[in-house]
């Protein structure tokens, strides 16, 4: 079985261009940490008083609509801890 030296170049080749293209990092041999999203990031159905209703004719997509009523969204606060006081697992 003959060895795929094109496969083996086109390899090294791609790795050293991929290497010269990439983008400059702000503090050289680190990586950057990527942000946090935050809630104007998403687009989520919302119900606020007095915004416009959109008229759509046909199947459209409708990025962050106006609901009425969408569940029963609520938040509970995690107060389970873990292990001993000494943070220790059991």
């Amino acid at each position: 079985m003959a060895i795929p030296w094109f496969q083996i170049i086109l390899f090294i080749g791609s790795t050293i261009l991929s290497y010269l293209l990439r983008p400059p990092s702000q503090t050289p041999g680190k990586i950057d940490p990527p942000e946090p999203a935050g809630l104007s990031d998403f687009n989520i159905p919302t119900a606020s008083s007095g915004r416009e209703i959109p008229v759509v004719f046909g199947t459209r997509w409708v990025k962050g609509p106006n609901v009425v009523w969408y569940g029963d969204l609520r938040t509970e606060a995690i107060t389970e801890v873990s292990g001993d006081a000494d943070g220790k697992k059991k």
